[in-house]
């Protein structure tokens, strides 16, 4: 169980297209380069079967700090990013709820494929 990070995934799609690691960063920057334009020209991002990037406001709100609690003061309404699961994303993580609630909340690793066994080596 770990965190799959962009260098994981030119890894996986190289070996997977036979492509140069260096080509398959490049076109995985631009596609996150793209997205990051788009939301910030507050377009929404829609991507079929994965999921849905908007820009939304938040409203103001009001903060306390825990160590004066008397205090306040108001935190500004700023934009953010929602993110809206795609249907078949939803579905394949929603698999995930009953493992979870057996291991007490915790995220459940998935078993590495089982790996043929070694020939003998011959003499």
């Amino acid at each position: 169980m770990g965190t799959l990070t962009k260098r994981d995934l030119v890894v996986k799609i190289s070996s997977e297209t036979h492509l140069a690691q260096a080509q398959v960063h490049d076109v995985v920057q631009r596609t996150l380069d793209s997205i990051t334009d788009a939301l910030a020209r507050s377009e929404n991002v829609e991507l079929r079967n994965f999921g849905v990037l908007e820009v939304r406001l938040t409203k103001p709100r009001v903060g306390r700090n825990p160590n004066k609690p008397e205090s306040s003061f108001t935190i500004p309404a700023r934009a953010t990013v929602k993110f809206k699961p795609g249907k078949i994303m939803r579905e394949r993580v929603l698999k995930l709820s009953a493992a979870m609630k057996k291991n007490g909340g915790k995220a459940v690793a998935k078993e590495a494929p089982a790996k043929a066994p070694k020939a003998a080596k011959k003499k």
